[in-house]
């Protein structure tokens, strides 16, 4: 098998992962409310997180780790994991798993206009139409296609998953400047992370023992959403010859999710769901194209 087959499957195997997770947020959400979704879900990842860290014997890059680091990892870990998931868990409570999850999927936009905001990039009239495309089809689906009324159909929840997609794209923005091992940094931030939401549930009394179900759901996502996931694609993208072989896999995990979400959920699939999410996908890669040398580049990166 060579190298190239390898980086495929890898790429694969995220691929079917992470079209599952959307309904496994919502199902979950069944049986356990989003506060205790996050402190579960962050507890079950930052334990996998540990253990891939000790299995790879990188440890001991911990030890070198410096007071900035540490700081520079509180301040990730405050927006991912728990910001970010506390937002998004909760527009998964108000929508549609077929709305929030295109909704979130924005954050490859939203990373556009930081570029251009944060790291003083220009901006071309490809990045505005792709801007503009991803745009509409924010609109169609928040409005169940009733773009001429703009009437949307949960104001809060659509904020809050546009929102979530705000934290990922700002936390990637300081992410990609943390030139630390990936593992490393990604177990420090959920350290942190795990420290603030134990916090948040401690001063909102709001800690509770999910029951089986609940606590399954949160096993599941904390180690496939969260955990082994970023690993597997790390492996994916250093086994292959280029990042684009496959990074372009990644775009059917929306459009597969929709299945898997008709299927286990049973939401029944909006045209309105299908022709927005094919706007929002179709607005990221006319943006990835005009930013593939540079920042573009990069973020393929990351989730």
């Amino acid at each position: 098998m060579t190298q190239q087959t390898k980086a495929y499957l890898y790429a694969l195997a995220v691929v079917l992962i992470w079209s599952t997770v959307a309904s496994a947020f919502k199902i979950t959400l069944r049986f356990i409310d989003y506060q205790n979704l996050v402190f579960y879900s962050v507890s079950v990842s930052l334990l996998t997180l540990l253990v891939i860290l000790i299995v790879q014997k990188k440890h001991v890059l911990l030890a070198h780790c410096t007071l900035r680091d540490y700081s520079h990892s509180a301040l990730l870990g405050f927006l991912n994991p728990f910001l970010y998931y506390l937002v998004l868990f909760r527009a998964y409570s108000l929508l549609p798993a077929q709305e929030a999850q295109p909704l979130n999927q924005t954050w490859a936009i939203i990373i556009a206009i930081f570029s251009i905001i944060i790291l003083r990039q220009k901006i071309s009239a490809k990045s505005i139409g792709a801007i503009f495309t991803s745009f509409i089809g924010v609109v169609v689906i928040s409005t169940r296609g009733n773009i001429l009324q703009l009437r949307l159909t949960n104001l809060t929840g659509v904020l809050l998953a546009i929102g979530s997609a705000f934290i990922w794209a700002l936390y990637w923005i300081y992410n990609l400047k943390d030139r630390r091992n990936d593992v490393v940094k990604l177990f420090l931030n959920f350290a942190f992370g795990f420290v603030f939401i134990s916090l948040y549930m401690l001063i909102t009394g709001q800690l509770r023992i999910p029951e089986a179900r609940g606590a399954f759901g949160s096993a599941y996502v904390g180690i496939f959403e969260m955990g082994i996931t970023f690993i597997l694609w790390l492996t994916a993208l250093r086994l292959s010859k280029t990042t684009a072989q496959v990074s372009n896999i990644i775009y059917l995990v929306p459009f597969l999710s929709l299945v898997i979400i008709h299927v286990t959920v049973g939401e029944q699939i909006y045209p309105s769901t299908i022709i927005g999410l094919a706007f929002i996908v179709a607005g990221i890669l006319l943006q990835q194209r005009e930013a593939y040398s540079s920042v573009g580049a990069k973020y393929r990166h990351i989730e």
